[in-house]
């Protein structure tokens, strides 16, 4: 029997080539009891079940769309998921920048947002890029995003502002 191995939140997951096609957010929810990872859609186009993945030691995060990805295709990566972002005595800038902005009214896509803004974060600390640019960068990184509150305009503040505030991603 072959198994596939990868990381959530840091903790070392096999899972057996029966659940190969099992959709990794259903893996998430139901075997592991993360349930910050929502599902909506079923499909990837809402991206309210966002999380934010490593395929390679020390490579830039990237986004992934947890309802559409089987578990055969993580061997190896590392999945980071809104439970691993922050603590509640000391929230992430982007988490912080959410509650100060107002940034969500229902919550329920707030966790896709903050993740595909997190693998952004992660991008721009290794690869500052210039502030003109920085708008444009930030719809790329969430603009496909479905907020049915229409909390856009909000979720783009914060992390803009998260991202001046912090320092030495824009020049």
């Amino acid at each position: 029997m072959s198994t596939v191995s990868f990381y959530v939140n840091q903790q070392l997951v096999t899972v057996d080539e029966d659940l190969f096609e099992m959709p990794l957010m259903e893996y998430l929810q139901d075997e592991m009891g993360l349930t910050g990872t929502k599902f909506c859609c079923g499909i990837g186009v809402c991206r309210a079940c966002t999380v934010s993945v490593q395929r390679q030691p020390n490579s830039p995060r990237e986004v992934m769309l947890s309802c559409s990805t089987p578990l055969s295709q993580m061997q190896g990566v590392q999945v980071d998921t809104i439970e691993s972002v922050g603590e509640p005595e000391k929230l992430h800038p982007l988490q912080q920048a959410f509650l100060d902005k107002f940034a969500f009214q229902c919550g329920y896509c707030t966790s896709g947002f903050l993740m595909a803004a997190y693998s952004l974060w992660d991008r721009l600390k290794r690869a500052p890029i210039n502030k003109d640019d920085l708008d444009q960068v930030i719809e790329n990184a969430v603009g496909e995003h479905i907020c049915r509150c229409t909390g856009y305009i909000r979720y783009h503040e914060a992390i803009k502002s998260a991202i001046i505030e912090e320092g030495g991603m824009v020049s």
